[in-house]
C-alpha cells in the first residue's frame, strides 16, 4: 500500500516506518528537515513542509492508499495558557489541513488514521474504559474530543480511525527513557498514592496494531490502543525495579508532583484504565501482554 505519514520523525513515527517498510510499502513521509529521519530518508520518499501550514504538500495525499497523522507537541510540560493553546493548535490544525486535503471522490478507499490519547476518557478511576466510553471533563480530555470530531470530518471520503494512545513503552525514547535515570539509580517510586491506572502498550505492539488496524477494513473509530492488562502506578514501579534489580522504596509524594506539575499533574497522578476493546474483538494477538513480558524485552541487554 502507499502510505503517507504526518508526524513521522519522532520516537513513534520512525519505529511505525520501518515497520511498514518490513511489510513492503511504500512510504511518504511529511518532515520540514529530512536530517530528522535519520537513516530512513533514503528509504522513503520525503517531502518538505508542516502539517500545521497549508501547502504543496497537501497535493501528495492524492492517491494514497493511507494516511496517517502523528501530529502533536508533547503535553509533558507545564500546561500554562500557551503551552494550552499549543497543544490544542497542534493537533487541531494539522488534522484539519489533512482532512481538507483528502481528494472527495478518490478512486480507490482511503482510510486515514489519526491520533488521539487515553485522556479522552479523563480522569476514571477504576472503572475499565472501552471505546463506546464517554469522554472526560478535564483539558486533555476537551483536546482529545475536538482532535477526534476534526478527524471525523473525513467521513465520507474516507474510513476514519482515531487512536486513542495509552503510554508507549520502547528502547531509546518515549515515557520509559525519561523514567530510567532515576529508576537505574535507585531513587525512583511511585507517585502518589500508586493506586492510579497506567493504561501502557508496548512500541512493537502499537506499530503492529496500527498496521492490523490498516488492513481490516471493518475497523472503524475509535481504537484503544493500550495492552490488555493495564497496571497501577505502583505495580507498574515495583515491576520495572524488579527487572532492573533496583529498589523502588522511595516515593514521591502527590502534593510534590502538583507543585512541579501544576494542572498537568492530574495526568499521572489520577490515571485511566483503558482496554484495548476493537483490538480484542477484531482478533489482534499482543506480542506483549503482561508488563514485565514488555519491560524484560525493552530492557535486556
Amino acid at each position: 500500500m502507499k502510505i503517507f505519514i504526518a508526524g513521522g520523525t519522532g520516537f513513534l513515527g520512525q519505529a511505525l516506518i520501518r515497520k511498514l517498510l518490513q511489510g513492503g510499502h511504500a512510504v511518504t513521509a511529511l518532515a520540514r528537515s529530512p536530517k530528522k529521519l535519520g537513516d530512513l530518508a533514503p528509504r522513503i520518499r520525503v517531502v518538505s513542509g508542516s502539517p500545521l501550514v497549508p501547502g504543496p504538500w497537501q497535493e501528495e495525499l492524492a492517491g494514497q492508499d493511507v494516511v496517517i497523522n502523528l501530529t502533536g507537541t508533547s503535553i509533558f510540560t507545564r500546561w500554562t495558557p500557551a503551552a494550552k493553546e499549543m497543544i490544542l493548535h497542534s493537533r487541531i490544525a494539522a488534522t484539519k489541513n489533512i482532512v481538507e486535503a483528502l481528494p472527495d471522490h478518490p478512486a480507490s478507499p482511503v482510510t486515514l488514521i489519526n491520533t488521539s490519547a487515553s485522556g479522552f476518557y479523563g480522569l476514571c478511576g477504576d472503572e475499565e474504559k472501552y471505546e463506546d466510553g464517554l469522554p472526560g471533563g478535564d483539558f486533555l480530555a476537551s483536546v482529545c474530543k475536538r482532535w477526534e470530531e476534526e478527524a471525523n470530518r473525513a467521513q465520507g471520503k474516507a474510513r476514519v480511525i482515531s487512536m486513542r494512545i495509552g503510554v508507549v513503552l520502547g528502547k531509546n525514547g518515549g515515557a520509559l527513557a525519561k523514567m530510567l535515570p532515576a529508576f537505574r539509580l535507585g531513587v525512583a517510586g511511585k507517585l502518589g498514592h500508586g493506586r492510579q491506572w497506567f493504561p501502557w502498550i508496548h512500541l512493537d505492539d502499537l506499530t503492529s496494531a496500527i498496521l492490523f488496524c490498516m488492513k481490516h477494513s471493518e475497523i472503524a473509530g475509535p481504537v484503544n490502543l493500550s495492552a490488555p492488562a493495564p497496571v497501577r502506578n505502583g505495580e507498574f514501579t515495583r515491576i520495572l525495579g524488579t527487572v532492573l534489580h533496583r529498589p523502588t522504596f522511595l516515593g514521591v509524594p502527590g502534593l510534590a508532583v502538583r507543585l512541579v506539575l501544576g494542572e498537568m499533574s492530574s495526568v499521572v497522578l489520577e490515571g485511566c484504565r483503558m482496554m484495548p476493546g476493537v483490538l480484542t474483538a477484531n482478533g489482534f494477538s499482543f506480542r506483549f501482554p503482561s508488563l514485565q513480558s514488555a519491560l524484560e524485552d525493552i530492557l535486556k541487554k
